[in-house]
């Protein structure tokens, strides 16, 4: 079969699914509704259904007074009994899949289900959807004519009480068709390597010679590949590579930090950038338009979804609304209940609503990660935007930033401190600085307050980190590879002080 023809009847395939997405964008807090009834339905007869009696749970308000909101910490000896072997426990089917949380660096891992129906009615159709938004917004696409790249994780699969755990993405390619694997490059077995520093020449080497149109990954994961394929090719960007390259899909962290380096290896003025919002406890939303920095909500991917303001978050005035109850513009920590026998589990993540018809998104941070030590209320947002802005002005380029506060001592007032690694250093390191501080006051109403005339927050403060720092950091850390980000923002300083120390310890 000519792959034209190929070309055009997955087009056609994918965009049948517009009709299934119109429905939930008409009818949304309805289609939520319904799927919270049939996640409670089909878990009646669990551990978990018996304790909170969900044969007798007929509404949302029953089932936020009955079931409450937990952490992972408080789901673990539920989910531990699965893992060990026991099913029934918190959902229907057995749960055999269980990806191992990388995201932002800390100490403990946690295990998060995967159930069939995660795989299926979740993450890949989350992935058939984006290519379908993709080819509904760009009908002269040509994307089936190569291959797409991908960036994961993608450590080895372990085996333990029968059960099996890996990086998300390891356990979506381990499952994935055979079709879908055939499109992609690099193979199953160089993607579920483990070790980073053996693995990137790997890829490269395979990926050189392919006809890629599309890769998808974490973008500074990502510009450390794409840079190194260049330096290696001897190619002055990947067009020259890849005439038929046309889209990047992104998630994971913030684009805005590195949009200008991506433009410099990508000069096409009508190059593609699609984002995503995935995690290893689902798949939540997609970029529905060209050229927008919004997402739509998926509301079919067996999610239902619940919201706690920021405003009280952590306090005893706290309280969890339902979709049908958010506002546009407030900050908002995510609560879901899915299809792998999470209940009213808070995910850590923080969003800002755009739109309420249809419900768009855009995703601010996580809760642990933001700074409030002296009421300015610093999103990861609100940096991401400010230091993407500072590098424009400055013509500067950045590897990564972590900032931590600078607590009050005696008469001292306190203020923000940044490590910050360059990939191009700024001519003058002061002016950068203020840039950066005037545009966070600008972005941020609490912080400007704060800033005042050095009422509360003296001017930021900005460490210079030597080359390959947070490489360096992370490798220490075992964390090296795709799926592994920076902690951005934190109200402690374990993570400044433990990068300073290791700046210190090479300079000496």
């Amino acid at each position: 079969m000519p792959i034209a023809v190929i070309n055009s009847f997955a087009s056609w395939v994918l965009k049948q699914r517009i009709h299934q997405i119109e429905l939930f964008l008409k009818y949304p807090n309805e289609v939520q509704e319904e799927l919270l009834m049939n996640l409670i339905r089909a878990s009646e007869n669990t551990i978990l259904g018996h304790k909170y009696d969900y044969t007798s749970i007929n509404s949302y308000a029953t089932f936020a007074e009955r079931v409450p909101v937990s952490t992972y910490e408080e789901l673990q000896p539920l989910l531990e009994r699965t893992r060990k072997g026991e099913q029934n426990v918190f959902w229907e089917t057995p749960v055999k899949w269980f990806a191992k949380s990388s995201g932002t660096t800390n100490a403990k891992s946690k295990f998060i289900p995967v159930s069939p129906e995660a795989l299926e009615d979740c993450h890949y159709k989350a992935g058939k959807d984006l290519l379908c938004m993709y080819l509904n917004n760009n009908e002269n696409s040509e994307m089936f004519l190569g291959k797409s790249l991908r960036l994961g994780g993608s450590s080895q699969i372990y085996e333990d009480n029968h059960t099996f755990f890996g990086d998300l993405s390891a356990i979506l390619i381990e499952n994935m068709p055979l079709w879908a694997d055939f499109s992609s490059t690099p193979n199953k077995e160089i993607s579920l390597m483990s070790d980073w520093s053996t693995k990137l020449p790997v890829i490269i080497n395979e990926v050189k010679n392919e006809n890629v149109t599309s890769f998808a990954g974490v973008p500074s994961w990502m510009l450390v590949l794409m840079n190194k394929l260049l330096e290696e090719t001897g190619k002055g960007n990947l067009l020259e590579l890849w005439p038929n390259l046309e889209v990047y899909f992104h998630g994971g962290v913030s684009f805005e930090p590195y949009r200008e380096q991506y433009k410099k290896i990508l000069p096409k003025s009508d190059f593609k950038y699609y984002e995503i919002y995935n995690a290893s406890e689902g798949f939540f939303a997609i970029q529905d338009l060209n050229d927008s920095s919004d997402l739509l909500l998926m509301l079919d991917y067996g999610i239902f979804y619940e919201f706690i303001s920021m405003d009280t978050f952590g306090t005893p005035n706290q309280k969890t609304i339902r979709l049908s109850e958010v506002e546009l513009f407030k900050n908002y920590a995510i609560v879901i209940t899915t299809n792998s026998g999470l209940w009213r589990y808070l995910i850590g993540d923080t969003v800002r609503f755009t739109s309420l018809n249809p419900y768009r998104i855009r995703v601010t941070g996580r809760t642990k990660h933001h700074i409030n030590v002296f009421g300015e209320e610093l999103m990861v947002e609100n940096t991401d935007q400010a230091i993407a802005k500072a590098c424009q002005i400055t013509r500067t380029e950045i590897v990564d930033y972590t900032v931590a506060p600078v607590f009050m001592k005696d008469k001292d007032k306190g203020a923000h401190e940044w490590m910050i690694e360059f990939k191009k250093n700024p001519d003058d390191i002061t002016a950068f600085q203020k840039v950066l501080d005037e545009t966070l006051q600008s972005l941020n109403s609490d912080y400007e307050a704060k800033r005042y005339n050095n009422m509360t927050l003296n001017p930021l403060v900005i460490n210079v980190a030597r080359k390959n720092l947070f490489y360096d950091w992370l490798k220490n850390k075992d964390k090296l590879g795709g799926q592994h980000k920076i902690p951005r923002l934190s109200n402690e300083r374990d993570y400044l002080e433990q990068l300073k120390n290791m700046q210190v310890s090479v300079n000496q």
